[in-house]
């Protein structure tokens, strides 16, 4: 029996090595005890990204949940994540499955499971299903027709796209944007964004606009280093305002300036709180995981909001935005919501907001990111990730639990904090952090500094302690 195990977002393995049909039909049995145990009439949407196999496994799972007596919404095609949030909430069902591994390697498949709400299952719950998942499945799966759940109405197909891009017109002046002489250009990664963007924005620069299941060989993270193409292409033409990236399920956000500079998810998030209060009038608490920038404290002082810092993984964002008034909830990671959508991570959903921030200021990127430093200073973050043996790995966790580290070169440790990994702070604008990833066999290690010769030289003095 492989052990099951969800990570950060999901459980996510290796496809047909331990993410295999079998596998899946146990997790989805488990699945549909909680639904039953928990709802007279349970339902769920279901549906798949671009990832291999990715329909396959979104049967498997919709004929074990009909075995059930499960209803079952079912998205025909490839959709992105925050559509099949977005569906739990217009279908009214009780949770929301999309089969995706996200960002990770194109080897990898995975499986999110999405609240009443539209964003992530709290954590507690999603432990309740993963202790209860069988040793092994007890259903003929060729037997469960899906043409007679369909039939009996256990079955419905749903066009999420659809109702994703109806969403979008609704909440944004899209003309603003298309009547502004902003050029704009995206690139979807091979993944799920890009037809529902072809629709939206059929006469602008498309990237990697095709359906790619191996993803030309590169994890769908939309970070500098995988986008040097993307990079590249905008600093070629010379004319293009802004480039949008999003990730293999379109819920993580990469963007770049008309110089082809890379905008981390620390600066939109201050841009997102900028425009939401400034120029919007809007209010609310923020919410951001514990590896984010210390401007953002800066920013929520300055207009006077309160700040939540939460751990790593949007689930724990999206547990405020469920109960209070959350104006931006934020992550590392490029994994950002907004007021007035769903409690979910959107790429598409943010590049909009900041494309209509453009449109409707008539500034630049590179202007609006200046309006943020005059409030907040400036700052360069940077991440390393360290594929590292586990052994190695243990060790420097052991070093960091035990306080082992108090300076890295000439960088003095003046306090530790350790909500979720060790963030050691040099001063109250430069800081270290480390932690170990809740999906990948890594160790990631995450530098704040004034400049960005800081924030180099902080990861490469403090590799040299871990490591040397």
């Amino acid at each position: 029996m492989t052990k099951i195990k969800f990570g950060t977002d999901g459980w996510r393995a290796i496809i047909a090595k331990d993410f295999t049909v079998e596998n899946v039909a146990r997790v989805t049995e488990a699945v549909s005890k909680y639904l039953i145990k928990t709802n007279p009439k349970p339902c769920v949407v279901l549906g798949n990204d671009c990832r291999f196999a990715g329909e396959l496994f979104a049967e498997t799972a919709a004929k074990v949940f009909v075995a059930n007596n499960i209803k079952v919404y079912l998205a025909k095609g490839f959709i992105s994540t925050p559509m099949i949030s977005l569906g739990a909430v217009k279908y009214k069902t009780h949770l929301g499955i999309i089969i995706t591994a996200s960002h990770n390697p194109p080897s990898y498949n995975g499986y999110k499971i999405k609240a009443h709400y539209g964003g992530p299952l709290a954590p507690e719950l999603v432990q309740e299903i993963e202790d209860i998942i069988p040793p092994d499945t007890i259903y003929d799966l060729d037997v469960i027709n899906l043409k007679e759940a369909e039939k009996k109405g256990l079955l419905e197909y749903v066009n999420l796209e659809e109702d994703y891009i109806k969403h979008v017109e609704k909440n944004f002046d899209l003309a603003a944007i298309k009547n502004s002489k902003m050029v704009l250009a995206y690139d979807s990664m091979y993944g799920a964004g890009q037809r529902v963007m072809t629709r939206l924005f059929p006469d602008i620069y498309h990237l990697h606009n095709d359906h790619n299941p191996g993803f030309h060989g590169q994890a769908p993270e939309p970070i500098h280093k995988n986008l040097l193409e993307f990079s590249n292409f905008i600093k070629e033409r010379k004319n293009i305002s802004c480039g949008l990236a999003t990730d293999g399920d379109a819920d993580r956000i990469g963007l770049y300036d008309a110089k082809g500079n890379f905008v981390d998810s620390h600066h939109i998030i201050l841009l997102l709180i900028h425009y939401l209060v400034k120029y919007k009038g809007m209010k609310g608490k923020v919410a951001t995981a514990f590896s984010t920038s210390v401007k953002i404290k800066n920013m929520c002082e300055h207009y006077n909001l309160p700040l939540d810092v939460v751990k790593i993984g949007f689930k724990y964002i999206c547990g405020i935005m469920v109960k209070e008034d959350v104006l931006v909830g934020g992550e590392e990671s490029g994994g950002i919501a907004i007021k007035g959508h769903i409690p979910e991570r959107d790429g598409i959903w943010m590049g909009l907001t900041i494309w209509e921030f453009m449109a409707k200021t008539g500034k630049s990127l590179q202007e609006l990111i200046q309006e943020v430093y005059d409030i907040t200073g400036t700052f360069w973050f940077e991440r390393n990730d360290l594929y590292i043996d586990e052994a190695t790995k243990q060790k420097v966790l052991d070093g960091c639990k035990k306080g082992s580290f108090q300076q890295f070169g000439k960088y003095k440790v003046s306090r530790i904090d350790d909500l979720d990994g060790y963030k050691y702070f040099f001063d109250e604008n430069t800081w270290l952090m480390i932690r170990a990833s809740g999906t990948e066999p890594v160790l990631r290690l995450y530098a704040e500094g004034a400049t960005k010769e800081i924030a180099f030289d902080i990861l490469e003095e403090s590799k040299k302690v871990l490591l040397g």
